[in-house]
């Protein structure tokens, strides 16, 4: 439902996947006034997108993991939560005021409490040709089918992951199955994650998952490459074929569709903005924000719960929402302290648990050194069309930081704000200079991070409150509006955005 936004609200949860609706419904629960902002038409996120309370009518290609998030949902649409959907936050100021636009004009609002529920990206694969049409995120596959049922055929899946395997058996499972899969991984990440053996001990049935995931793409006859390097999506207007090197020969697969993916990352976008403390994590090789054990960043009252905090999955997510939204409860002093105390005990518990198995998989599933390290001629920023072998001559030169190579280079300018290209100009310049990743920094994110209107900035203020008042009650304004100022008329339809 959407109800009349107040002035001051106790919960803000930015992002309805698994760990905002989690924190929503938490918090509205024991009374707190809630508001959930988020970019979809429905709850989801990622991992449960589409999903509704009786479930997805492809839901049985998905697995029972996805049907279980129509119980979330339901949840979440039975709790008294304010949902602005189809919104976009562009800023949040150090005073809980949290701004957003929806249908062409900005709103905004503080919160006492404001749980951050991004979640992640996926990890940047960048290789030659990849910027060609047909070729697409795994990620980006998982949305198309969920949300439109349509599945590529004869496609090729390269990279490495769990995706990658999950992907292909629901694709199996959808009638249309993957022509091959071409992963990066190479033997000696087993060695390499067996030292962490003791968390993967605890996360068996995660690891009895993946087994059986294996067989069943084994069974079904799915060509399956290993140890591929020099990968090269090749074709004119759009891709045409996959090459790859396969433990010394050259391999090529005809193919219109090529599907990628190396694993995700934390979206850090709007926690960089917001000047909240972040450090480099070198086994899940990406920036995180820096967080207390009740997942509080370096601003009181403001939390982080889901893979925007860290990859976890799904089930963390959930159980990390719910952490937070006891902690700022407790701030918020809207239950027994003792009780709360309890509950945040065992969910810290139930987290560290969860979580036991994340150094073997983020091990095991290492990043290939093509994606860290690309070939001069592949382009790194989409945006602004700048290749690895444009960064590297600017570190050369004496560049050694990254927003130094953003001003030189416009790498990191574009629309998407270095979503895509960040983490891998960062990976260049430590592998080209040897600087520790603390060292190379991030880029300086500033508000707004998602493109702004001016006619929607504009809307913040109602024109009897505007310098143009004074003009119009003289008779000399031709703004016939009443809603805002400079608002064209063009603008005050429901565009979204």
């Amino acid at each position: 439902m959407q109800d009349k936004v107040s002035e001051v609200i106790d919960v803000c949860v930015i992002g309805a996947g698994p760990a905002g609706m989690s924190a929503a419904v938490r918090s509205a629960r024991a009374g707190a006034s809630v508001m959930v902002i988020d970019e979809q038409p429905v709850p989801g996120g990622q991992i449960y997108r589409s999903i509704k309370e009786e479930g997805h009518p492809n839901g049985h290609i998905f697995g029972p993991d996805y049907q279980q998030g129509s119980e979330l949902v339901k949840a979440f649409n039975e709790a008294d939560i304010t949902h602005v959907k189809q919104a976009t936050l562009w800023r949040v100021d150090e005073d809980n005021r949290i701004f957003w636009s929806q249908y062409g004009s900005a709103r905004n609002i503080t919160a006492k409490q404001i749980i951050i529920a991004t979640g992640a990206l996926e990890r940047p694969f960048p290789f030659l040709g990849w910027t060609l049409p047909g070729v697409m995120t795994a990620g980006a596959c998982q949305i198309m089918m969920k949300t439109s049922g349509l599945v590529p055929s004869q496609a090729v899946l390269v990279g490495t992951g769990p995706l990658i395997y999950l992907l292909a058996a629901q694709m199996l499972d959808a009638g249309v199955a993957p022509k091959a899969i071409v992963d990066t991984q190479t033997p000696d990440s087993y060695l390499k994650a067996i030292k962490h053996g003791g968390g993967a001990f605890k996360g068996r049935k995660v690891l009895l998952k993946g087994l059986k995931l294996l067989a069943k793409l084994r069974s079904s006859g799915i060509k399956r490459y290993t140890s591929a390097t020099e990968i090269i999506a090749e074709g004119t207007s759009q891709v045409e074929r996959l090459t790859f090197k396969n433990r010394g020969s050259k391999v090529s697969l005809e193919t219109q569709t090529v599907l990628s993916h190396i694993g995700v990352i934390p979206n850090v976008q709007l926690t960089r903005a917001m000047g909240l403390e972040h450090h480099w994590d070198s086994i899940q090789l990406c920036w995180k924000p820096t967080l207390d054990e009740d997942n509080q960043t370096s601003r009181s009252g403001v939390f982080i719960a889901g893979d925007g905090s860290g990859i976890g999955g799904a089930i963390v997510a959930q159980r990390q929402g719910e952490l937070v939204a006891v902690k700022a409860l407790q701030l918020l002093q809207r239950s027994k302290s003792e009780q709360l105390s309890a509950e945040l005990t065992g969910l810290r518990a139930d987290i560290n648990n969860e979580m036991a198995i994340r150094p073997f998989l983020d091990t095991l599933y290492f990043p290939p050194a093509q994606a860290l390290a690309p070939s001069d001629e592949t382009i790194i920023c989409r945006c602004e069309e700048v290749t690895a072998g444009q960064i590297r001559q600017q570190v050369k030169q004496g560049a050694h930081g990254i927003n130094q190579i953003k001003t030189y280079t416009r790498c990191g300018m574009g629309p998407c704000q270095g979503r895509y290209c960040g983490t891998t100009v960062g990976h260049i310049i430590h592998q080209e200079t040897g600087l520790a990743m603390e060292k190379v920094g991030y880029y300086r994110l500033r508000n707004p991070i998602k493109p702004l209107k001016l006619g929607e900035l504009a809307s913040l203020t109602p024109l009897e409150q505007s310098f143009m008042n004074k003009y119009r009650s003289k008779g000399t304004s031709h703004v016939t509006s009443t809603t805002s100022v400079h608002q064209p008329a063009n603008e005050q339809s429901s565009y979204t955005q």
